[in-house]
């Protein structure tokens, strides 16, 4: 037990500080390219970060543990949109755009409750990891057929150690996220909890922590445009990349908790686009309830 509570906090450790490369590159980079920095986020940032969700979704959905692998992507949602992006509200309002909202905002929204319906049918085979790698792919091509705009000119121009220290930065990241999985995992079976809570809880959470880091990193840095494009793209690609991938290597039977925690992360959605059109402006008032509401959900997960 004590090495696994010393690999957590070695793995917290390496997420905060490859963090902080992901975004001052990432913007950097954006700037120069003549990209901006929400798409810079909805893409390059979301599914760097995302990548430990992807590996730990891939390998439960490889060794046949249905719940784990869908728990992390729906837990994972969770996290994203309720503690991270609450915690990011509390440290300094966060600012959107109408683009953000009404594109990928409701098309996240569309997405969760196919996920949520998906889940009601209890199963998610091959053709549904299809249908979710092409709404992937159709997402992207919006994305980049919109093109780019310029970005903060308070942000400095790339140079070329930007690159490899990208990389650098999610290799990092993905490194800690999962170090931490497997202490976590293995701390959370040892008190004998349910497979499910473990994956709605302890591995989203882990899961999550690359975007806690670099959503933090940007907040203090007031990159709102990235902030936001990294939680929303990470769901994204959670849903239809991750979870798409993994029907495609395994189809999965969940239990029938899938459903109402999907179904769930669908209100959750919708309210965190309300709260997103209150004055284009999500406030502390807001980024608590987002907190909040993400707290009850992982407490009736210990519940169930």
């Amino acid at each position: 037990m004590l090495v696994d509570l010393l690999t957590c906090a070695l793995a917290v450790g390496l997420l905060w500080s490859t963090a902080g490369w992901i975004v001052d590159s990432a913007a950097a980079i954006a700037r120069s390219r003549g990209i901006s920095e929400l798409t810079i986020g909805l893409t390059i940032v979301a599914f760097g970060t995302s990548a430990p969700e992807f590996l730990v979704t891939a390998t439960a959905a490889a060794k046949g543990l249905a719940d784990i692998s869908l728990a992390n992507v729906v837990g994972s949602n969770f996290v994203n949109l309720g503690l991270i992006l609450g915690t990011a509200a509390l440290i300094r309002p966060v600012r959107t755009e109408r683009m953000l909202l009404l594109r990928d905002g409701l098309l996240l929204l569309g997405l969760s409750a196919a996920v949520a319906l998906a889940a009601w049918s209890g199963f998610l085979g091959r053709p549904a990891g299809l249908l979710l790698l092409a709404f992937l792919a159709g997402y992207l091509w919006l994305l980049f057929r919109a093109g780019g705009v310029e970005t903060d000119a308070g942000c400095r121009a790339a140079r070329w150690w930007d690159y490899p220290r990208l990389l650098a930065g999610f290799a990092g990241v993905a490194l800690g996220g999962g170090l931490l999985v497997d202490a976590a995992t293995n701390l959370a079976r040892a008190a004998g909890v349910s497979e499910w809570f473990i994956g709605m809880t302890l591995v989203a959470l882990g899961t999550s922590l690359p975007e806690l880091a670099t959503t933090v990193a940007a907040s203090l840095k007031g990159r709102n445009d990235m902030l936001l494009g990294n939680l929303v793209g990470s769901n994204i690609f959670n849903y239809a990349g991750v979870l798409g991938t993994a029907c495609l290597l395994r189809p999965l039977s969940p239990s029938p908790a899938a459903f109402t925690d999907a179904a769930l992360n669908v209100a959750f959605v919708a309210l965190f686009l309300l709260f997103l059109r209150t004055h284009w402006t999500l406030g502390r008032r807001e980024g608590l309830a987002l907190v909040a509401v993400n707290l009850l959900v992982a407490a009736r997960s210990a519940l169930s």
